[in-house]
């Protein structure tokens, strides 16, 4: 007989919870330059106690820049950082106290982050330049079109079934479907396929292709017939497809019995075709381009321009982001209320101004903790990676423990700091993440870059006989020979990030 019974037990557990000022300051590390305008006006918005500072200017002075003996010194680094990773909690305006408005003015203090310089202002509000979107231009187009109406309700579902590489991936079915059930038109599959026909045509060619081969004989289509090559080129695409792809050219040699010539000429007209033509630079959205976080760069001594004494220089870029300070109106309203009211009355708003400083100070106090965080992470890492900002080579094994440690924070969130952060150096803009890989160790002992590794790589096949491309093994064996001992799977690992086909897909044509 089995017996059941209940009991009660009481357990005490220790858990760490954050606090709201410390979420906000994690959320806050975490955005980008542009993404952190738009959460600064959101927060604008919603608390009517911050207010933009339309008369803030920054100087070229006002810049953060610290000398090489400033970053190499990891006492320095970390001195100023608390274990705590964030903003401590901050006591709340009592109900029984005043508020303490010097502490929010004295010497604009509470101001943050100049957003534009002075030569700027006139620019700030003006608006963007109007260019005509990538749909738009289209839907332009097919207005040019000799369509009936039932053929332009057909073109405008196409439209706006395709992706932003420019495929169109929707069964056409299913875009038949969609016809009927929201114009009610009944519409054959023949007569789908006119109007998609059209609709490749346009500009660019090959748009709304179904696959990669119909896009590329869209294009070979609209080509000047006169090119040389060309009719070659599309039939090796209507005939030989799986072969070409797969890059059998025997196998094209001896199906359409051509030399080796006339397949290299096919191929090469077919190589500058678009694969892609929804992802063309004109279509680009302009948000896409990147904005860096910092500037870096070697400055060299006056005195010495041996190229070894000088100072680095790391710059934070705020033009991004608005200014922001507490309004004064607030005090002015605080003030004549305690001169026309008595002291428990209007007690609601009382209320309502002490939540919004709070929430103000918290806001600004995250805002600015949040910049000292980001130059203690960029400081750090261009002391670790001294060689590179110096010369734009030697990227030395580092994870995000090392700058961690040195900093004396945790190692999420030295994450959140260098996810979607970029910085720009005279050999080019790069992720801050770009500076993270672990190391191997060469056959004399020294610890190198897997990056480095990956660079070497990259130059071995570039460099490589076309018609006899190397393995993975043969790369494993140049590596070593180079003093790299690196085993053929982490070869094949390497060259699949890098996005490097296997050998036969690198094959060339004779």
């Amino acid at each position: 007989m089995i017996r059941q019974s209940q009991s009660v037990r009481q357990s005490q557990t220790l858990q760490q919870r954050l606090s709201p000022q410390q979420i906000q300051y994690i959320k806050l590390l975490q955005l980008p330059t542009l993404q952190l305008e738009q959460r600064v006006k959101q927060e604008i918005e919603a608390n009517p106690v911050l207010e933009l500072d339309e008369d803030a200017t920054v100087d070229e002075d006002d810049l953060v820049s610290d000398d090489t003996e400033q970053i190499m010194d990891p006492d320095e680094t970390s001195s100023e950082q608390s274990d705590s990773d964030g903003p401590e909690d901050q006591e709340s305006v009592d109900d029984s106290h005043e508020i303490d408005w010097d502490s929010y003015f004295q010497d604009d203090d509470n101001e943050f982050m100049p957003g534009y310089r002075s030569d700027q202002d006139e620019w700030k509000d003006m608006p963007k330049p109007y260019k005509t979107g990538f749909m738009e231009r289209l839907e332009q187009q097919v207005e040019l079109l000799d369509l009936d109406d039932k053929q332009q309700k057909i073109a405008a579902e196409i439209i706006g079934s395709i992706d932003p590489d420019g495929y169109l991936r929707r069964e056409l079915d299913a875009i038949i479907d969609s016809v009927a059930f929201s114009e009610g038109v009944l519409v054959t599959n023949q007569e789908a396929e006119v109007v998609l026909h059209q609709i490749q045509r346009l500009d660019p060619p090959g748009i709304a292709a179904r696959n990669l081969r119909e896009c590329l004989l869209v294009q070979l289509e609209v080509t000047d017939s006169r090119k040389p090559a060309r009719q070659l080129a599309m039939e090796i695409l209507e005939t030989s497809w799986p072969y070409y792809k797969k890059k059998h050219y025997d196998k094209i040699l001896r199906k359409l019995n051509i030399s080796e010539k006339q397949l290299r000429e096919a191929d090469q007209v077919i190589k500058l075709l678009d694969p892609k033509p929804g992802e063309s630079e004109e279509y680009l959205n302009p948000d896409q381009f990147i904005i860096p976080d910092f500037e870096v760069y070697f400055e060299e001594s006056v005195e010495e321009s041996d190229g070894e004494t000088g100072d680095f220089v790391i710059r934070m870029h705020h033009r991004n982001v608005p200014s922001v300070r507490v309004s004064r109106h607030y005090k002015e309203l605080w003030e004549s209320m305690d001169k026309n009211s008595s002291r428990n009355g209007d007690e609601e708003t009382r209320q309502f101004i002490r939540e919004k400083m709070d929430a103000a100070r918290w806001f600004i106090d995250s805002i600015q903790q949040r910049k000292n965080t980001l130059m203690s992470v960029m400081e750090t890492i261009v002391a670790l990676q001294e060689d590179f900002f110096r010369t734009g080579k030697g990227i030395r094994p580092m994870i995000l423990k090392d700058v961690a440690e040195r900093i004396g924070m945790d190692i999420s969130t030295v994450s959140r700091v260098v996810n979607g952060k970029f910085v720009q150096t005279p050999f080019g803009v790069f992720e801050l993440k770009y500076f993270f890989s672990e190391g191997l160790e060469t056959d004399t002992g020294e610890s190198v870059s897997n990056r480095e590794i990956k660079n070497i790589l990259l130059d071995l096949v570039s460099k490589e006989d076309k018609m006899n491309p190397l393995s993975d093994q043969a790369l494993a064996d140049e590596l070593a020979g180079k003093g790299y001992p690196v085993a053929r799977r982490t070869i094949s690992k390497y060259r699949e990030q890098l996005n490097i086909p296997v050998a036969r897909m690198r094959r060339g044509i004779g």
